[in-house]
């Protein structure tokens, strides 16, 4: 028979054998989910855990005639027998459950609580995850993860997993951690190769001659396309006088007159030689070393910042932008398990030039002011190795190669003669980036066991400076330190 008092329904949770303020205690799903619980000590109180639509036998040793259940929607109570009861887990929560005797004496109480079963699915993390110890349990409608598992990839499928046994990701709390460290130490190297070569080969001619009294001027002086103008205008070679008026001018034009009449000197033919060349090699290494949590971005920039000027207020006044240059890095490590670690890297190496720069115009406040712009080497990409390993990113290399002839036509076509007319502008860049990456897990170190490049300076004295041309002073290292070895002799910084 069916007993519904007050709120008679569920007995939460079996009814679990005890003595008053037991712990709380799970039926186990292999048992015979039977509970006895002996009354002749007195009132008892426990408290028990059933699995949701699971039911459970309550055996007393004495007669129950009332049975009162503070939340029947959650559990419900059929009395079968006055000594034996079923408890029917209907909903996840908790609630209470009273029996009573014919004299109304009270026999047992109990603390329910009502969660989902996790049995299968803890089973089956266990056989597809061996590896891992993961612990599966159930609060308020909800599957908490415990333990530890073997890899970051092992924490997110089993995360999938218990969502689809929830019914939805937001009821799974995720606490599994993986035991191996967690920081990851990213050494870098970027090396870089400039090498520039720029020559220049032109002759500039003018001459003046006065025919029937009329003066006339000639002048071939080609620019350089290239740059724009001669590397150095002070060097050169220059033959022959072509007009004189009280100083020599190379545009015969520009030595007229105040009236219009050139005073030719013993020549009317003046040339000057334009051979320049220019090399040039730029080295550049940064040697970077970040640390970071799995998960978390480290940033590091080798150069500095110009100023940009992006927009005006309403007074007039040039608002400034800061844009950063030189070496930088990024990277975002992600530690999978123990042997390894996924990075997501971010290297660029830029610096100012005048190629594409930007001159302000407007008021004459900002007249000739040029904004640089940036020639920059960027490269991004994502990759998984062991803890030690090392890749790099090479082949990018650049090769710029120009050359512009400028001549009079017709003329530069001749023979020998031709060479006198035309001129010669030439401009080769090479450049290469090798950016080399290693990555280690790492774990917190003492101080005493670093070293700074600061360690054991002892500024020189006044005689040393003046009379030996020191900058420091030679010293020996202490002695017994691991992390500075000593060297035999006098030993100290060399400064080049």
């Amino acid at each position: 028979m069916r007993k519904t008092i007050l709120g008679l329904a569920l007995a939460t949770l079996g009814f679990f054998a005890g003595t008053a303020g037991a712990a709380p205690e799970r039926v186990p799903e292999n048992a015979s989910r039977v509970i006895n619980i002996a009354t002749h000590g007195g009132p008892v109180s426990q408290r028990i855990t059933l699995s949701l639509n699971k039911a459970v036998i309550v055996q007393l040793d004495a007669n129950a005639r009332d049975v009162m259940v503070s939340s029947p929607d959650i559990v419900d109570a059929v009395v079968r027998t006055p000594r034996r009861i079923f408890l029917l887990a209907l909903k996840t929560g908790q609630t209470n459950a009273f029996f009573f005797d014919g004299a109304g004496h009270q026999l047992a109480s109990l603390d329910i609580r009502v969660e989902k079963d996790v049995t299968d699915l803890s089973a089956m993390m266990a056989a597809h995850m061996p590896g891992s110890n993961i612990k599966v349990s159930s609060v308020n409608d909800n599957v908490v993860l415990t333990g530890s598992v073997t890899s970051a990839q092992e924490s997110a499928r089993a995360q999938d997993l218990a969502a689809r046994f929830a019914g939805d990701p937001s009821k799974v709390v995720n606490m599994l951690k993986v035991p191996s460290s967690e920081q990851v130490m990213l050494r870098v190297r970027v090396a870089e190769m400039q090498r520039n070569i720029a020559k220049q080969f032109g002759i500039d001619l003018a001459s003046a001659a006065i025919v029937a009294g009329v003066p006339i001027a000639a002048s071939s002086a080609p620019q350089f396309a290239l740059v724009g103008a001669a590397l150095n205008d002070l060097m050169g070679a220059g033959a022959g006088q072509v007009c004189n008026v009280g100083s020599t001018a190379t545009n015969p034009l520009a030595a007229l007159g105040g009236s219009g009449v050139c005073n030719v000197g013993p020549n009317n033919l003046s040339g000057t030689l334009k051979a320049l060349e220019s090399v040039g090699l730029v080295h550049l290494l940064a040697e970077p070393n970040l640390t970071a949590v799995s998960g978390e971005t480290a940033k590091f920039l080798a150069g500095g910042e110009f100023p940009v000027p992006v927009s005006r207020d309403r007074d007039g006044n040039v608002t400034i932008e800061f844009k950063q240059f030189g070496v930088g890095l990024s990277f975002t490590p992600v530690v999978l398990s123990a042997g390894r670690i996924s990075l997501q890297v971010s290297t660029e190496v830029s610096e100012l030039t005048n190629t594409g720069s930007f001159t302000l115009q407007g008021s004459t406040a900002n007249n000739g002011q040029t904004i640089p712009a940036l020639s920059v080497r960027r490269t991004e990409t994502t990759v998984e190795l062991p803890s030690g390993g090392s890749f790099a990113i090479a082949g990018l290399m650049q090769h710029n190669y120009k050359q512009v002839i400028e001549a009079l036509p017709g003329v530069k076509d001749m023979p020998i003669l031709g060479a006198l007319f035309r001129s010669r502008d030439y401009q080769n860049d090479e450049t290469e980036l090798v950016v080399i990456i290693s990555a280690y897990l790492v774990n917190p170190t003492m101080a005493a066991s670093l070293a700074s490049p600061t360690d054991g300076f002892i500024a020189p004295t006044d005689a040393e400076s003046i009379l030996l041309g020191r900058l420091n002073s030679v010293y020996n290292k202490p002695a017994g330190d691991a992390a500075k070895p000593n060297a035999s002799g006098s030993v100290g910084f060399i400064v080049q």
